[in-house]
């Protein structure tokens, strides 16, 4: 059968690589589950990235009905968000190529002993405090769903939003638990920095030439 006969695989696939790249960009949710597997233990990283899902869930069922009844009712608006939001990815992308701070694991504050519970709160509560990922959410679907998206495309959707935080997350609680492993990733910042800014500069460029 042909990709293009598939349904729902262009969106889902151009959604999951914006949201890929999203997500592997280090951030307030990044910071939080490495310090948790680094100050805690392991499986405290790999529970705080439970609850950075979480969030992620959340988000994408409020940007997904929002949208959906907002763009319906006004079709122009959904013109002006596309370029808005294509303004604002290139935005990040030119703000990630002139960052190149390394990451200091030794500046990671100390940790108290805390329940899972705890740690599952910690990551929910730093996604959801993020006013920058209701943002990218909204312009994520802005950008890849079309204006009126069923009930089974917005639960997929969601899903695969779900399903990537919590995989990158889960790999970088078991990454940061190593110390070695923290090392190495702290040396190789810079060109993930310059590749996601990379990947944000197209899908910005894109999204304002093509209306």
């Amino acid at each position: 059968m042909p990709f293009s006969d598939l349904p729902y695989a262009a969106p889902l696939l151009s959604l999951g690589l914006l949201w890929a790249v999203a997500v592997v960009t280090p951030g307030p949710n990044f910071f939080n589950t490495a310090q948790l597997a680094a100050s805690c233990s392991r499986r405290h990283g790999v529970v705080a990235s439970a609850g950075v899902a979480t969030g992620t869930v959340i988000w994408g069922l409020a940007g997904g009905l929002g949208i959906k009844s907002l763009f319906t009712a006004a079709p122009m608006l959904y013109l002006a968000f596309k370029i808005i939001g294509g303004c604002y990815l290139i935005y990040l992308g030119l703000k990630l190529f002139k960052r190149s701070a390394p990451i200091n694991q030794a500046a990671l504050p100390e940790e108290p002993q805390r329940s899972l519970f705890s740690a599952w709160r910690f990551g929910l509560l730093g996604n959801l405090s993020n006013p920058k990922a209701a943002l990218f959410v909204a312009t994520a679907f802005a950008s890849t769903m079309p204006p009126s998206p069923s009930p089974t495309l917005l639960a997929l959707a969601v899903i695969t939003m779900a399903t990537l935080s919590f995989s990158w997350y889960t790999s970088v609680a078991l990454v940061f638990s190593s110390q070695r492993m923290a090392n190495l990733y702290s040396r190789s910042r810079k060109w993930l920095d310059r590749f996601a800014g990379g990947c944000y500069l197209l899908f910005g460029a894109h999204l304002v030439a093509n209306r």
